[in-house]
């Protein structure tokens, strides 16, 4: 009769704890469980006790104090965490009723009444311990006792699914491989289709509460991606509300996986079915994968294509998927959005939703097109594009709503089409592919680019903003690609781009740092000038006469680090053309500053920077190596390939030097105005820069042999030869630089004593002024004083008198009469 006994002991505990158990009792409670489970395997009749212990979990438990709930917090949470281990029993009662009581963790309700002296623990207590007791990992093992079991599995997702809002929780069930294990039965058989509801929330719970890229490697296997298509396909043809919403769940799901290169989406077939579902409706050709699909206007059809949009364009990122989107016309179903917004009133999209899928749709072209070529250009999509901006920048009525994420700055405007179409544009231009180039350039893309360009750069003028810049900086870009290296097509940018062009090298050096893209901007019209200007000089004249070198003096006058090399470099360029060299040379800066002190202050920045070593006066202090930098310096001898560039010739091409030098061989060394005794110190190694680079090779090469062999006589001689010549330029150059600091030195020297003459003379005059002064005061204060100077006056003018007797001589006195004044 022990089995009776113990059944009717637990009839009283039941009894005794049906308000709740207190936090003291549940892990005695928990042994009960397990000693009932046990049991179970002998005894059915211990199931219904055990079903009403269970139930008793989802009553809140009772404290006797605050303290409790830290105190037993260990035993309580693997007491909630051996809830998920007696999923093991054998029972479809006993399951269900461990979920039951696990969803009442999340909806808890208070007893009638409580025991004397407890109060109920907080709301989020039994919460918090399933987060510490790994409640989450044993439920989602549970899945596989489940799995042929359809009521106990549905109980077991809507567990999981209220346990998914914890971010805890969810990375819990990540490691226990849930993401994958729910896809797995996703597409089993369910009449309520609860199943699938359930599994996609968990996973999109999953996907936001956890790690993402976790949860998308789990689910990238052939069998998950297989199972989510199916799934998927079902819900396409749901007429539901409820199935579109699952449908849109699903795409997003489906996205995440395009995006994992690893996914199968190709192998499983389910890339195929979403680009031919992206584009069914613009490109009206019968296909048995969407036999049956009816776009019906509503909003989460419109969520559907954009997402469809999104894969297309995530998709073109894949070689392998290249054929795929060929073999689907996707490129026609996008160029059906690349023309004039038809007028408001038509069916189908409202006109704010038809405009956002057009910029969406564009905006996928541009990464789709280069993918694409062929088809872009069998489709005519130049022309459309052409077409399309010609529209953009009439004087059609047409007002953008503005109110995605496209349509950012294009309210009451085109220019989120602009912008669009342009990058587009930009996309397949920057292949340099000639039959595009060629087929811009005959339709006449130069000239209406360029009206593009004076359109936005008006509109900036009213209100500038990162649209604008943008739409802008790309019309620069795609004007280089088409003119660089064609000088017949330099020669029509050159027809009225240079007017357009010239503002942009007048732009505010402040906007640099505005962070609306100014600098972007600037760096692009750099560019269009190197490729639309430099070779043609009908182009190159304009630039100049419209006083282009003096606006790049004045940039390059800003020793903005990022833009030196580069309008250096395009100096250079520039100075074949002897106009340049003749503007140069008329520059001036600020406080009267010339071209050639701006090119050595640059210089010495430069050396600075490099850690080159000079002295207190820029002198040259290692005649060995003279120009070497801090970096060659440290580098170990390294032997390298003909083929390869040392440091020393890499050093050219990063730095500046190289071109400081090729303008001051156009400039010359002499006759160079604004210059001080130490801008003619550093002229003096920069008129002999090419010498020590040679010098600097030469050493290298020295090195580079005698690391692996040991040369002959004769080349060693030869090679020692070299290093005393370079040697000895450096000496000579130093020689240089001590005359001209002692010609200064001699020169201030000069002019010291000349303003110390000066000075003394100023005081030696303000002396005699001073005694003056006293003697006046005398005259005046003293009347013995005022006769003996009266009596020298007389005697000073006697003898002033001629000696020689004058016949009728007239007499003229040195007195004025009636005076009776001393002054």
């Amino acid at each position: 009769d022990l089995e009776k006994e113990q059944l009717k002991t637990l009839k009283k505990v039941v009894k005794h704890f049906e308000n709740g158990f207190p936090l003291k009792n549940v892990a005695q409670i928990t042994e009960i469980l397990n000693l009932c489970a046990e049991k179970m395997n002998e005894q059915e009749a211990f199931t219904e006790p055990l079903c009403e212990l269970i139930k008793l979990f989802g009553l809140p438990f009772q404290k006797k104090k605050s303290s409790d709930e830290l105190n037993y917090s260990v035993e309580v949470s693997q007491s909630i965490a051996q809830l998920g281990y007696l999923m093991r029993v054998p029972s479809s009662q006993v399951k269900i009723q461990i979920c039951k009581s696990i969803v009442s963790f999340y909806n808890m309700k208070l007893p009638e009444k409580l025991l004397s002296g407890y109060q109920p623990t907080s709301a989020n207590y039994k919460i918090q311990m399933a987060e510490e007791g790994g409640l989450a990992e044993a439920l989602v093992l549970s899945l596989a006792l489940v799995e042929n079991q359809l009521t106990e599995k549905l109980w077991v997702l809507k567990a999981l699914q209220h346990l998914s809002t914890s971010g805890i929780i969810c990375r819990q069930m990540v490691k226990a491989q849930a993401a994958s294990r729910l896809c797995l039965y996703l597409n089993g058989a369910d009449p309520s289709g609860q199943l699938v509801f359930r599994s996609s929330d968990i996973l999109w719970n999953l996907l936001e509460n956890a790690s993402k890229e976790e949860v998308v490697n789990q689910l990238r296997s052939l069998e998950c991606v297989h199972t989510l298509k199916e799934v998927f396909v079902d819900c396409v043809h749901g007429f539901r509300l409820c199935d579109h919403q699952l449908r849109n769940d699903l795409l997003v799901i489906a996205t995440l996986l395009a995006e994992n290169p690893a996914g199968p989406m190709i192998e499983s077939g389910f890339a195929e079915v979403l680009i031919v579902l992206a584009t069914c409706t613009e490109v009206k050709l019968p296909n048995p994968l969407v036999k049956g699909f009816k776009l019906t206007y509503s909003y989460e059809d419109f969520e559907m294509k954009k997402l469809l949009f999104n894969i297309l364009g995530i998709l073109s990122k894949d070689p392998s998927a290249a054929q795929l989107l060929s073999e689907n016309h996707v490129m026609p179903a996008l160029l059906y959005y690349v023309k004039q917004n038809p007028k408001p009133g038509f069916p189908d999209w409202s006109a704010a939703q038809y405009e956002e899928l057009q910029l969406h749709a564009i905006a996928v072209l541009a990464s789709v097109a280069p993918v694409l070529l062929d088809k872009y250009l069998s489709c005519q999509a130049n022309t459309l594009l052409l077409v399309f901006l010609e529209w953009c920048i009439g004087q059609d009525p047409f007002f953008g709503r503005g109110n995605s994420f496209h349509g950012t700055g294009g309210r009451g405007n085109k220019l989120a089409q602009i912008r669009y179409s342009l990058r587009a544009l930009r996309s397949v231009v920057a292949l340099y592919d000639d039959a595009v180039s060629i087929n811009l350039c005959d339709q006449g893309a130069i000239s209406q680019l360029l009206d593009i360009l004076k359109y936005a750069a008006d509109k900036s003028k009213e209100k500038e903003g990162t649209v604008l810049l943008e739409i802008q900086a790309d019309i620069l870009f795609i004007l280089s690609v088409l003119c660089e290296n064609d000088v017949h097509r330099k020669e029509l940018f050159s027809c009225e781009g240079i007017d357009i062009f010239i503002p942009f090298f007048k732009m505010d050096p402040r906007k640099l740092y505005s962070g609306l893209g100014h600098n972007c901007l600037l760096l692009s019209a750099f560019d269009c000038l190197w490729s639309c200007v430099i070779g043609c000089y009908i182009a190159e004249d304009s630039f100049i006469e419209k006083q282009g070198i003096f606006l790049l003096l004045d940039l390059l006058a800003l020793k903005e680090k990022n833009l030196c090399n580069i309008i250096l470099g395009i100096l250079v360029e520039f100075s074949d053309n002897p106009k340049t060299t003749l503007h140069m040379r008329i520059w001036r800066g600020k406080r009267d500053q010339t071209a050639a002190n701006l090119l050595i202050q640059l210089w010495r920045q430069e050396e600075l920077d490099l850690g080159v070593r000079r002295d207190l006066y820029g002198k040259i202090v290692d005649t060995k190596r003279p120009i070497a930098t801090n970096f060659q310096k440290q580098q170990k001898v390294i032997p390298l390939p003909a083929s390869c560039p040392s440091f020393a010739i890499m050093e050219i091409s990063e730095s500046i030097r190289a071109k400081v030098y090729s303008l001051f061989c156009k400039l010359g060394f002499e006759n160079l105005p604004g210059l001080s005794a130490k801008d003619f110190v550093t002229l003096a190694i920069i008129q002999r820069y090419i010498d020590f680079k040679i010098g600097e090779v030469w050493s290298e090469i020295s090195a580079e042999i005698k690391e692996e062999f040991r040369p002959v006589t004769s080349d060693e001689r030869m090679l020692k030869f070299i290093s005393e010549v370079s040697e000895n330029t450096g000496e000579t150059v130093g020689a240089l630089q001590t005359e001209v600091l002692e010609r200064q030195h001699h020169h201030e020297i000069q002019e010291e004593e000349k303003i110390y003459k000066e000075i003394q003379a100023t005081h030696t005059q303000r002396e005699l002024i001073n005694k003056s002064w006293e003697n006046f005061l005398t005259r005046t204060s003293n009347y013995e004083a005022l006769k003996k100077a009266k009596m020298l006056q007389k005697t000073l003018i006697e003898a002033s008198r001629s000696k020689a007797k004058i016949h009728n001589e007239p007499d003229h006195s040195t007195d004025i009469p009636k005076l009776h004044t001393t002054v």
